[in-house]
Order: C-alpha cells, then sequence, then structure tokens
C-alpha cells in the first residue's frame, strides 16, 4: 500500500462529466448526482484502512451536508480484479451496511478517475453549484485511524462555506491516503 497526498485544490476547474453504475443498480450522471448548492465528489474505496477509518465521518458528513444543498457522490476507481474486497458486490454490501445517503459508483475502466485527477483514496473534491472546484483537501486531522471526536471538519466546514458564499477556503490542508490501484 503506497500514501499519497492530493495535489492543492485547482480552484474554478470544472468538473468532469460521467456515467456510471451505482450499487442501486441505476447509471448515475454528474447533473443527477449534483446539488442547488454544490456537489461533493469523494474517490473511496471498500479496503483503504485511510477509507474505513474515516467511513462514519464521510456517511455523516454527506448526510449532513444536505441540509446546506450539497449533495455528495462516491466513486470506486480501483482495480477490483486485483483487489476484490473492492469488488461491485462489496461496494454494495457496504453501502447496505452503512447506509450510504448518497450514490455509490463503479469506476470500471478508470477513465472518470484520471479526468479528475484523483489519486488516492479517499480523494475528496468540493464544487460549488456552478460545478467549479472549490475544495481539494482532508476530512480532517485522521490518518488511518480516526482522529478525536471534536476535530475540525475541514471538508464539512469547507463545503458549508461553498454552500454559502459559492468558494471554498483559501487555505487547504491536503488529504492523505491510499493510491488508487490501476490497471496495468
Amino acid at each position: 500500500m503506497v500514501s499519497l497526498q492530493p495535489p492543492i485544490c485547482d480552484f474554478g476547474k470544472l468538473a468532469d462529466g460521467f456515467s456510471l453504475p451505482g450499487v442501486d443498480g441505476k447509471v448515475w450522471t454528474l447533473e443527477q448526482c449534483r446539488g442547488e448548492k454544490g456537489l461533493l465528489v469523494m474517490f473511496i474505496c471498500n479496503h483503504c484502512p485511510y477509507v474505513k477509518s474515516i467511513m462514519d465521518r464521510i456517511v455523516r458528513d454527506a448526510c449532513e451536508l444536505l441540509d446546506y444543498g450539497v449533495n455528495s457522490v462516491a466513486i470506486m476507481p480501483n482495480d477490483a480484479a486485483e483487489y476484490p474486497e473492492d469488488s461491485f458486490n462489496n461496494m454494495c454490501q457496504l453501502s447496505a451496511e452503512q447506509n450510504f445517503s448518497f450514490p455509490y459508483l463503479l469506476d470500471e475502466t478508470q477513465q472518470v478517475a484520471k479526468a479528475y485527477g484523483a489519486v488516492c483514496t479517499p480523494d475528496f473534491f468540493g464544487y460549488n453549484s456552478n460545478l467549479a472546484l472549490q475544495y481539494r483537501g482532508r476530512m480532517d486531522e485522521s490518518r488511518k485511524q480516526a482522529a478525536a471526536v471534536d476535530v475540525h471538519r475541514d471538508l464539512f466546514e469547507a463545503m458549508k462555506q461553498v454552500a454559502t458564499t459559492g468558494k471554498g477556503p483559501e487555505q487547504q490542508i491536503p488529504g492523505m491516503g491510499c493510491s488508487i490501484k490501476w490497471r496495468e
């Protein structure tokens, strides 16, 4: 497992379109996922210890962001043939177990992850209502273990700011996660 940090936010970069199958049996597009005030695109997977350590926070924040008009979508970009824990069936199981309030989509060709410039799981992309990038940072201080319960919620606070002002914070701390498992 290689640990990586995503690059800093490329403010204003427009979200790339996609059409991906979800664990709910539907095919989801960018337009279907977007919220009135913004969209949080999360590249996650089932097996990554960084994702596992914050899964409850991902679910909590995505649910609470709905109150601010911000929708969320999770995309699994890993090569599931090499990492069976990330299989579509296991994605369905994780989504059900965790009660995801957002679509969980499979990027089997890995083209969406490449288009977004995703490098690791988790990798968070926060967009405003115009689908212009405003946040590319960490969830909070968590690493392979969850940070303290009362830690500053970087991602949540940034997306609240995006929802109310259309702009993300100028200062952002990069996230950290396992490298995306690219196909050979």
